[in-house]
């Protein structure tokens, strides 16, 4: 389910301190009127080659790119939106992409597809060539970039940014689950059934892993629990580590931060003989939809329709580039399955 819209604070302010070169910019430091570094960029023969040569050479060194936002209303449109993925191998980003598609679609426009691989320095390139396609929007499906960097992507093309919340930068909207409620559900659920040595294998050090171990963190202090979080990250590799680390603390409950690094930990229980629920009850992060044959129990985020509220604010944001910054938060629920077990009284 989709809560409603609330604008981001500050939403009429960059928050980045970063200042991005403008047409007079080029003309400046090349030494011509902005009229003719105007025709140079759109290829016009009525400029002198070495009047080219100098506005290009001046455009690349200020790393100036055209708002390709204000040129779209004079070029023929391309009807494409580009979309970042964060990671091809995580299923949560492809079940996203699924409603990014068809919203997009809906809409009548196709996408085009990158993935960063988890680098900023990748994702800024390949952003980079997205925007060179002329694409007419932007969905960042996750990313590592940092604000200054989103700043600069807004101010180029509508985006919008899917799995957390972005606050401050002018232009751009966000669509994502509220990490902190859904984490304390997973507490609440693992201390019902009896737990009090509940652990959190963590996502690793990035803002998505940040929120739910701080909502972790705050459940178990609520209820006058000790937190005890052991390092993993978003993946099976990640999940198995810090399972092992967390049983050797003594947990009788894990809190994976996400459904990969929690198929990670159940690998790891396995292997040591430990049951679940029996031995060790386990709670993922995330509500892939293979989970359905694997009986892990988990916060679920309805995916699909990320992706289609994403694909909506886009088109709104393309219809009025100018708006205010919106945020759309989604709702998480438990689903209880077999890994966390029915209650067994105080472990």
């Amino acid at each position: 389910m989709v809560a409603a819209d609330t604008p981001h604070a500050g939403a009429q302010r960059s928050g980045t301190g970063v200042r991005r070169p403008t047409l007079h910019d080029v003309a400046a430091r090349a030494g011509v009127s902005k009229s003719l570094v105007s025709l140079a960029l759109q290829g016009s023969d009525k400029v002198a080659p070495s009047s080219r040569e100098a506005i290009m050479a001046a455009a690349d060194e200020l790393g100036y790119r055209p708002n390709r936002t204000a040129s779209s209303l004079v070029r023929q449109r391309t009807h494409t939106i580009g979309v970042h993925i964060l990671d091809l191998h995580n299923p949560v980003f492809a079940e996203i992409l699924d409603g990014v598609q068809e919203g997009v679609r809906g809409h009548g426009y196709s996408t085009l597809l990158v993935t960063g691989n988890a680098d900023p320095t990748i994702e800024r390139t390949e952003i980079t060539r997205l925007l060179e396609s002329r694409v007419e929007g932007l969905i960042l499906i996750a990313h590592r970039l940092s604000d200054a960097d989103l700043a600069l992507i807004a101010a180029e093309a509508p985006t919008v940014v899917i799995t957390w919340r972005t606050d401050g930068i002018a232009g751009l909207d966000s669509v994502a689950g509220d990490d902190l409620a859904g984490a304390r559900l997973a507490v609440d659920h693992l201390i019902a059934l009896g737990h009090a040595r509940i652990a959190h294998v963590s996502g690793g050090d990035n803002r998505i892993a940040r929120e739910r171990r701080t909502g972790y963190e705050r459940a178990m202090i609520d209820h006058g629990l000790q937190p005890l979080v052991v390092d993993g990250a978003f993946t099976e590799q990640g999940g198995y580590a810090g399972a092992e680390a967390a049983v050797d603390s003594g947990a009788t409950a894990l809190v994976v931060a996400n459904d990969l690094a929690a198929i990670g930990a159940l690998a790891a229980l396995r292997a040591r003989g430990l049951r679940t629920p029996d031995d060790v009850s386990v709670v993922g992060y995330d509500g892939m939809r293979l989970l359905d044959s694997l009986d892990l129990t988990t916060i679920a985020q309805p995916l699909a329709d990320m992706g289609r509220a994403a694909a909506d604010l886009l088109m709104e944001r393309i219809a009025t580039p100018d708006r205010p910054s919106v945020h759309r938060q989604v709702d998480t629920r438990l689903v209880a399955r077999g890994s966390s077990g029915l209650s067994l009284g105080p472990r």
